[in-house]
């Protein structure tokens, strides 16, 4: 009866730890993805200044503003790590590139310090969500790891404690590559 008592503490003890693991990756993640969060908000606020300064150089250039700005609003109301999202990331970062592309054609802009502050900003910015995604998915692979793992998938699962998805750029050729923003 002793034996039974102590295998069944033991056992109790073992899936407090467990679970207590589990509250820490997920926390990590949620933290991960707040980080994420932050960089893309920051992002977000560079692109109307970014336009608006190349706007007062290539005025005939609309719809490439149009689409920046309508990517620009995908992206904001897309929540979560989904894959939608990502494709949402993905459609502002092709029409950025559109954005530096017109730039390329006008040499004053190129030359103006609000343009080239904001360009620092944004490749800052864009380095920074890199660094984020890769830390949000490292916590995402641990957790999804633990949560698939022998013997701990019991307490996930007794728990409720479901993997978490990757904040995936996909297949998208565009997002593959970063903004381009030297010139």
């Amino acid at each position: 009866m002793m034996y039974v008592i102590i295998v069944l503490v033991l056992v109790i003890l073992w899936a407090i730890f467990v679970y207590n693991g589990f509250v820490s990756l997920v926390n990590c993640a949620k933290e991960a993805w707040a980080d994420i969060e932050v960089q893309l908000k920051r992002r977000y606020d560079l692109i109307p200044n970014l336009v608006n300064t190349v706007k007062g150089y290539a005025t005939h250039e609309s719809s490439a503003f149009e689409n920046v700005t309508k990517a620009r609003s995908m992206a904001m109301g897309a929540t979560g790590p989904t894959p939608k999202h990502a494709q949402a990331e993905n459609m502002l970062t092709s029409a950025l590139k559109s954005v530096f592309a017109i730039a390329e054609a006008y040499p004053d802009l190129k030359a103006n310090q609000n343009f080239l502050a904001l360009q620092n900003e944004l490749s800052d910015t864009e380095n920074k969500i890199q660094a984020a995604r890769r830390f949000y998915n490292g916590n995402v692979r641990d957790l999804n790891i633990k949560t698939e793992s022998f013997p701990s998938n019991f307490v996930a699962s007794m728990f409720h404690i479901a993997k978490m998805e990757f904040f995936d750029l996909g297949d998208n050729d565009a997002a593959q590559n970063p903004v381009e923003v030297k010139f």
